[in-house]
């Protein structure tokens, strides 16, 4: 049994916390961080990095939406003794260009590619989890979801995946140093598709609707979002049209030696919890 630390950024998020539990489980000293967290750790307050990483021998970066941080983040862990990072980003981040999406994203890899530490990144396509979790919950329990993607497939991964990897990747040091893992499920399929299966499943209409990047940037404002953000969330739709990211990979096979949950397994434990029929 190891004897190492684990520190886990965004730890109550998607990804975080899926991923504390299974370091947890396996019964590893985990050291949950976020901004609301009983270790506290906020992006903004570098002063307050000390307490998230003294005695911290790994890390899973969750990089904030801003470029800057990592690279202070990383330059700090290193002086403290960190030796290993696992950074959480998005898929084919390096062919995205000029685009404003992911420059935060990009920064993050930059920083923990120049770190002198060991380091491993992630790549997934967009979590199935945003239909029930996040981004598509409300839209899809309404019964319309409207976005601007339309015939270009998502081979959308699994978040139980996702983490299954990063627990695995974080545990075996030395076997993934310097790898990019790009994280898809096992098919592509269309949003239109997505809701389809998720309308059978739950037992109640879904309709798709393609619209306007300008339509869908509207949309985002009008239920909250900053102009800069829904900017941003759309610059992701513009860049999924371009179908660089509508192939599907291995390297979840590749991590953990199985293959990738599919979308159809997503939607049936979804639609058995009832979140989009109550």
């Amino acid at each position: 049994m190891t004897t190492e630390t684990f520190l886990v950024l965004g730890a109550s998020g998607k990804t975080g916390r899926r991923v504390a539990a299974r370091l947890r489980l396996r019964g590893l000293a985990v050291r949950s961080a976020s901004r609301s967290s009983e270790t506290r750790f906020d992006w903004s307050d570098p002063a307050g990095w000390d307490a998230a990483l003294t005695g911290v021998d790994a890390v899973y970066v969750v990089a904030p939406a801003a470029v800057g941080p990592v690279h202070k983040f990383v330059a700090h862990a290193r002086d403290v003794g960190v030796r290993r990072l696992v950074l959480l980003s998005g898929r084919g981040a390096d062919t995205w260009g000029d685009s404003d999406f992911g420059r935060d994203m990009r920064d993050a890899e930059d920083a923990v590619r120049g770190s002198g530490l060991e380091w491993t990144v992630l790549r997934p396509n967009n979590f199935a989890q945003n239909f029930d979790e996040e981004l598509w919950h409300a839209p899809v329990k309404a019964g319309k979801l409207a976005l601007p993607a339309g015939d270009i497939p998502e081979p959308f991964v699994d978040l139980e995946d996702v983490a299954d990897v990063a627990a695995t990747v974080l545990t075996e040091p030395g076997r993934h140093s310097g790898k990019t893992y790009e994280l898809s499920g096992p098919r592509a399929i269309t949003f239109a598709e997505a809701a389809e299966l998720i309308a059978r499943a739950a037992g109640r209409p879904v309709a798709y609707e393609r619209i306007s990047p300008a339509e869908y940037a509207v949309l985002l404002q009008e239920h909250g979002l900053t102009a800069d953000d829904a900017h941003h969330v759309t610059e992701m739709f513009v860049l999924m049209e371009r179908a660089q990211l509508a192939g599907t990979t291995n390297d979840v096979a590749t991590v953990l030696g199985r293959q990738a949950r599919a979308f159809e397994d997503y939607v049936l434990r979804v639609a058995a919890s009832g979140v989009w029929s109550r």
